[in-house]
C-alpha cells in the first residue's frame, strides 16, 4: 500500500541482512532503475541520499546492529516518480521526538540530520506506525521539501 490506496506489486524488494556492509544492493537497485528511465542526476542524487540515511537509521536506531535482524525495502519505480519504504525489526519511535538537529544546542551534534535531510530532498516523507517503516516519495515535478511525518 503506498499513499493509503492499494497500490500494484512492488518494482523491487529485498530482505537485507542488518549489517553495514549489507546495504548498497537495494541502493545500487533503485538508481539503476531510475537512471533506466532517465532521472536526472539531482534526482538521483537526491534518492540515493535519502535512501543511504533511511537505510542508516534501520540499521542503527531501528535495529540496533543486530546482525539477526534484515531491513524490508519495497520500491515502486514510475516514469515521474519513485516511491521507497524501508522496514526494521525495531520497536519503532515518535519522529515528533526526534530534537531539532538545527537548534543551536544540536547544531555540533555528529548525528541526528538523517529526518531533516530525508525530508529536505524527497517529495513526501511519512512514517508509519509504529515508526518502524519509512516511506518516501520523490517526484519530478514536485521535488522536496516534504511536508508530511
Amino acid at each position: 500500500m503506498v499513499n493509503g490506496t492499494s497500490h500494484p506489486e512492488p518494482h523491487g524488494e529485498l530482505r537485507l541482512p542488518a549489517r553495514s556492509d549489507g546495504l548498497k544492493p537495494a541502493e545500487q537497485q533503485i538508481l539503476s532503475e531510475l537512471e533506466r528511465l532517465d532521472f536526472d542526476d539531482s534526482a538521483r542524487f537526491a534518492v540515493r541520499l535519502a535512501t543511504e540515511e533511511a537505510l542508516a537509521n534501520a540499521l542503527i536506531h531501528g535495529n540496533n546492529e543486530d546482525p539477526n535482524r534484515t531491513i524490508h525495502v519495497r520500491w515502486w519505480v514510475e516514469p515521474n516518480a519513485v516511491t521507497i519504504e524501508i522496514q526494521d525489526e525495531g520497536e519503532g519511535f515518535d519522529p515528533s521526538s526526534v530534537p531539532d538537529p538545527t537548534a543551536e544546542e544540536n547544531i555540533e551534534l555528529p548525528s541526528g540530520r538523517g529526518i531533516m535531510l530525508m525530508r529536505s530532498f524527497m517529495s513526501e516523507v511519512e512514517f508509519i506506525p509504529p515508526g518502524n517503516c519509512v516511506r518516501m516519495t520523490y517526484r519530478i515535478d514536485s521535488p522536496g521539501p516534504a511536508a508530511s511525518s
